[in-house]
């Protein structure tokens, strides 16, 4: 088989599978406000949760090659493929051409009438253009990453896969003959000009299936795209990278949990953050600072729903929590319960899988920063907060006042407990932003303890926090270390001037690999370089005065996404090559700070 696609880098480079996989580069992504699945660049769905993001995944073939389960459709033989998301819509079109013609297959998980449906639906819609070509099909359910076994349910209304709770049924339309083996299901069959044929998964958990008939889910696909479109209608943005904005802001409405407004950090468990394994998480959880900075773009981007939506959940999950604030929380709002792995192989048998992440636990001081940003963001959007709120955040800020001089796990929720000067720096911030809340009559409580703590905070970071000798700011005191997280705060205002100037310099020395980014001193010996901080460093560039160096950076980075738009969490720096979850909503953030942060700065200059 030979595939191209429209863009680089290396979307088509080794895209036969090996083993089974694919590069994780290869995917796109589609999704309803509830779960997503990712489909590769040959055609098969690899990864489906059903019903929500963060259940067992029905289709689970980018973990589990052999057992992992899919649902196929290409050419029987050699063919090129072309693909994009139709324009403003988280609807894929691949193109696919043949020596004896090509035809066009639309990916959709649709939507109702009213919003999302009641249940999972994919549909998969294949259109003839010219000629004539043999496509084949193939659903294979598997085993919910080795814990259950799939069995075939034959009913007077037709066939279905019941796993462990989860129902799935099959609907075709044009696929004549069916092949069934067992709960496998396939087929062939040939496109003409003009022809439609529909593959239609529907997948229930703990309920009644509906089947629809295939005219239904032509309607349902025209329909998810007409909403895509007026959700996109409504987004804001013209200006610098506007493509990539918008394709990233995108991409996060896919991680946008809709029963409760939490947003995920990537729909994915145990994707490698390298090729040796080890560091493989469970990023299925809502992280309180990518909340934070959702909350600036959506704000920024006039998207009122979701913007009221996420800070509607954070503050009600942060009350009903009324202890130490965890860094992250389940999509349904609960706390996190545990870590298990699973018996399987993990992508290209790199393990291991995961489900849950150790990390619920851990002290995170630069949380309560991320908190008040996400509330400053909002009055500044013109909105008034609640009593219950305002005493919310009252709390908090007297916990910051408290809290600050302990050590942390820090933003990257390291095992060694330190006084990250990060997570200093984002206690600085949440008592910056309830001092400017309190002033604006959004809370009460004591203005000048929390301002004389925010001036405390300001004196320990410049004499602990800045090693004199290497001329830059340190990970923690006597470390010596770069982070890139210290870049945030410079986007934060609390330092743009020539000790930030300084240590990013020093962050461009010692970090930096091409536009990449690694996310502290030492990790080019452990993982590959984090997306988001090579955004984050061009941001910073221009609120030091080097607006021009961060569009050049920007320009390369966006660049580095696949063909559709998407990025992983790392990329390789030795070809690019996606590691991590995908999509990963971090990045996407960071790309979007990056634009907004880039196009004000210029502005004010």
């Amino acid at each position: 088989m030979t595939e191209r696609t429209r863009d680089t880098p290396d979307a088509n480079d080794n895209e036969e599978r090996t083993d089974g996989y694919v590069p994780l580069r290869s995917y796109g992504a589609v999704g309803d406000g509830r779960t997503v699945a990712l489909i590769a660049l040959d055609g098969r769905i690899d990864w489906l949760p059903i019903p929500s993001i963060d259940s067992p995944p029905v289709f689970a073939s980018i973990l589990d090659a052999e057992h992992g389960g899919h649902i196929a459709l290409r050419p029987t033989g050699d063919a090129t493929v072309e693909r994009e998301y139709l324009p403003g819509t988280n609807v894929l079109v691949t193109t696919w051409t043949t020596d004896s013609g090509s035809c066009t297959v639309t990916d959709a998980m649709v939507t109702g009438v009213a919003g999302r449906l009641p249940w999972a639906e994919v549909a998969r819609c294949v259109q003839g253009v010219e000629g004539s070509v043999e496509m084949e099909w193939a659903v294979v359910p598997g085993s919910l990453l080795a814990t259950a076994e799939p069995k075939r349910l034959d009913t007077a209304n037709g066939t279905v896969i019941g796993i462990d709770g989860v129902t799935i049924a099959i609907v075709e339309h044009g696929f004549e003959p069916v092949h069934d083996d067992g709960p496998r299901f396939s087929g062939r069959f040939s496109t003409s000009e003009g022809s439609k044929s529909i593959l239609t998964i529907v997948g229930t958990q703990d309920e009644p299936i509906f089947l629809p008939e295939p005219e239904h889910t032509l309607d349902a696909v025209d329909r998810t795209i007409a909403n895509w479109s007026t959700w996109s209608e409504e987004f804001s943005y013209d200006g610098p990278w506007a493509e990539a904005v918008q394709r990233s802001a995108l991409a996060l409405k896919l991680l946008i949990y809709a029963p409760t407004g939490a947003i995920a950090a990537a729909p994915t468990t145990s994707l490698p953050e390298d090729g040796t394994g080890g560091k493989n998480w469970d990023y299925r959880f809502a992280w309180v600072r990518d909340l934070a900075y959702t909350v600036h773009a959506l704000t920024r981007f006039g998207l009122r729903e979701e913007t009221h939506a996420a800070v509607s959940w954070v503050m009600r999950t942060i009350a009903e929590h009324d202890e130490t604030m965890p860094i992250f929380y389940q999509l349904d709002g609960s706390k996190t319960d545990g870590v298990e792995e699973r018996d399987v192989p993990g992508w290209r048998g790199i393990g291991p899988v995961t489900i849950g992440n150790r990390a619920g636990d851990q002290l995170q001081l630069g949380v309560w920063g991320d908190v008040f940003e996400i509330m400053r963001q909002y009055v500044k959007a013109g909105n008034v907060l609640d009593r219950q709120t305002a005493g919310v955040l009252e709390r908090l800020a007297d916990d910051a006042c408290h809290r600050w001089e302990e050590a942390d796990s820090g933003m990257w929720e390291l095992q060694e407990t330190q006084h990250y000067v990060t997570s200093k720096i984002g206690c600085w911030q949440a008592l910056d932003a309830a001092v400017e809340l309190h002033d604006a009559g959004m809370i009460d409580g004591p203005r000048a303890k929390w301002t004389e703590n925010r001036e405390l905070i300001e004196q320990w970071v410049a004499e602990h926090g800045w090693d004199e000798e290497r001329g830059h700011y340190v990970m923690y005191p006597g470390s010596g270390t770069l982070d890139t997280s210290i870049l945030l705060h410079a986007m934060s205002s609390f330092d743009r001037g020539p000790r930030m100037e300084a240590t990013i310099r020093a962050i461009e020395e010692q970090l930096q690999h091409g536009p990449l980014v690694y996310r502290y001193s030492g990790m080019e010996q452990e993982e590959s370089p984090f997306v988001a901080c090579s955004f984050w460093l061009a941001a910073a560039m221009a609120c030091v005065g080097r607006v021009d160096d961060g569009r050049a950076l920007m320009d390369e980075m966006v660049g580095q996404a696949n063909d559709v738009g998407l990025f992983s969490e790392m990329l390789s720096a030795e070809d690019g090559a996606f590691m991590g979850n995908i999509p990963q909503g971090l990045s996407h953030l960071a790309l979007i700070q990056a634009a907004l942060t880039i196009e004000e700065v210029a502005a004010e200059s």
